[in-house]
């Protein structure tokens, strides 16, 4: 169900939009989601199915390939696709953290070679952070980049890589430079095998799909590169020593499409409950009738309301250019606990159905944990936000 009060931030064309992509995904994946999430991804045709219906890349520039919008089409969209339960689409990722790294540090040529073909899909993308060992600290990374000749050779490995299965066009987080810290640290682009036609890229390998607590039937992976060679023009911007402040100036937007999802996740998890609680019967009468279950829902309610307000605020100020690392970081912890309580909450008044994966709202509950921990640790975010105050 869509959201029944405005948000500040949307326009009557956001809200055509949003109308759309909801169609979309409810007439045509829903209902495969049971079986993206049994087989642990989506396949591949799927990111074509997207490009093709105008759901990738809503905010990369029309000279791209792009729709020319802004980051709140993007989000529109991948609230969405939260909504509709589909926690294997990585399209949030692909189109709102991966395609802004190119049109917004790439160089002319780098745009145009890979913008378009995320656009239809041909290309899908992911991000390369996190290794065993450093979680959110980026500074950290051991993954290395040597320059030889007219190529870099890379040697590393990474983990927990959202898309990892899928993607074909991968950011990889990079030492080029180990004697400068996170001066040294550069983003190089790597162009794997084909889609379909697996590990046929020399020194690149895809480790196994991770099994994880929820997101089921997200392609979360480990990636390894053992001396694969990448053409020196495959590096962001040009330029070595950029990608600690690169990452840097893309995390907000990051952090706040993780508190998008969350809201959007806590609007659908509310209407679910209200729905069952209102037809389901205990000692005589629906449960909704006694007094526990509406206190219980007014204060969850009161709880979406002001999530929906805090991010509205966030979204207000970051597409005016406005929103600061250390509110985006505060915004991320603040809703992904609030995130959590409600889920609790939610799932306790369906009693044992909420426990069965076949309810919705056993798959909300497990798939809202891991908020608290990628984008950066809540308690990562609670150390950047306070050096602000």
């Amino acid at each position: 169900m869509l959201p029944n009060f405005p948000s500040a931030w949307m326009t009557d064309e956001h809200r055509m939009l949003q109308e759309s992509a909801a169609r979309f995904f409810r007439e045509r994946w829903v209902p495969q989601a049971t079986k993206w999430r049994e087989e642990g991804q989506m396949p591949l045709e799927t990111w074509r199915e997207a490009g093709a219906h105008g759901l990738l890349c809503a905010s990369t520039p029309a000279e791209f390939g792009g729709a020319g919008g802004d980051f709140g089409h993007d989000a529109v969209i991948f609230m969405e696709a939260t909504r509709a339960v589909l926690s294997g689409f990585g399209g949030g990722l692909h189109s709102a953290i991966v395609a802004p790294y190119f049109f917004e540090c790439g160089t002319e040529a780098q745009k145009r070679r890979w913008l378009p073909k995320m656009v239809s899909g041909e290309y899908v993308g992911a991000i390369a952070m996190t290794e065993p060992g450093t979680g959110s600290d980026l500074q950290a990374v051991r993954t290395s980049a040597v320059r030889d000749g007219d190529h870099y050779v890379i040697s590393g490995s990474k983990t927990f890589i959202t898309n990892g299965q899928n993607a074909n066009l991968i950011i990889v987080v990079c030492k080029t430079d180990r004697s400068l810290g996170a001066k040294g640290t550069s983003l190089i682009v790597v162009e794997t095998d084909t889609l379909g036609e697996r590990n046929s890229t020399p020194g690149f390998r895809r480790g196994r799909r991770l099994d994880k607590v929820g997101l089921k039937a997200q392609d979360t992976s480990e990636l390894f590169f053992d001396d694969l060679r990448v053409p020196v023009e495959n590096l962001i911007g040009g330029r070595e020593g950029q990608g600690f402040i690169q990452l840097m100036q893309q995390l907000p937007q990051e952090r706040l499409q993780i508190c998008l999802s969350g809201v959007a996740a806590m609007e659908r998890a509310l209407d679910d409950t209200l729905a069952y609680v209102k037809q389901r019967k205990a000692f005589g009468q629906a449960i909704w009738e006694f007094q526990n279950t509406r206190f219980k829902l007014a204060e969850v309610q009161a709880t979406v309301l002001a999530a929906r307000a805090f991010v509205d605020a966030c979204m207000v100020a970051h597409l005016k250019g406005e929103l600061d690392a250390a509110r985006a970081a505060l915004a991320k912890a603040w809703i992904t606990e609030q995130q959590g309580r409600v889920m609790d909450e939610c799932l306790q008044l369906f009693g044992g159905y909420g426990y069965m994966m076949e309810y919705p709202i056993a798959e909300l509950y497990v798939n809202a944990r891991v908020q608290r921990i990628y984008g950066g640790t809540n308690e990562i975010m609670k150390e950047l936000a306070s050096r602000s105050m």
